[in-house]
């Protein structure tokens, strides 16, 4: 639910003041929401972010991606198209994941079932009308 309420908010932001302002504009009040949350979490080292592999931050690339195309597609083909084509590229990217394990988590073999409802999400996303 929240990410559709996001990207109904995200779509008519981004025609207003721009998709990047949007975008950079989302980001600022979270980051100001995680600035809070920190003085009330559990003390961590920081210093140990940065010992990290460097490909485990490129997450927060993702992030700003996925909320641009959040602004820019909401607009131009409503938030339920938007919503089950994003749901069916994670579905997809998980199932490549899984099968081959990538990034350290359990493999799990590609099958018929997790092919089929991939499959249901592709005929979902071909019904649904713009």
């Amino acid at each position: 639910m929240g990410l559709s309420v996001e990207a109904g908010l995200l779509g008519p932001l981004g025609e207003d003041v721009g998709h990047m302002a949007a975008t950079l504009s989302i980001f600022l009040v979270g980051a100001l929401l995680l600035s809070v949350a920190l003085v009330f979490a559990p003390r961590r080292s920081l210093s140990n972010l940065m010992a990290q592999p460097r490909w485990l931050l490129t997450g927060g690339i993702l992030g700003p991606v996925y909320v641009i195309v959040l602004t820019l597609a909401t607009p131009v083909i409503g938030v339920g198209i938007t919503m089950v084509g994003i749901l069916c590229g994670q579905v997809a990217a998980s199932l490549v994941i899984d099968h081959f394990g990538l990034f350290g988590t359990p493999r799990r073999q590609m099958d018929r079932y997790r092919l089929s409802a991939l499959a249901l999400i592709l005929v979902t996303l071909g019904i649904l009308p713009t």
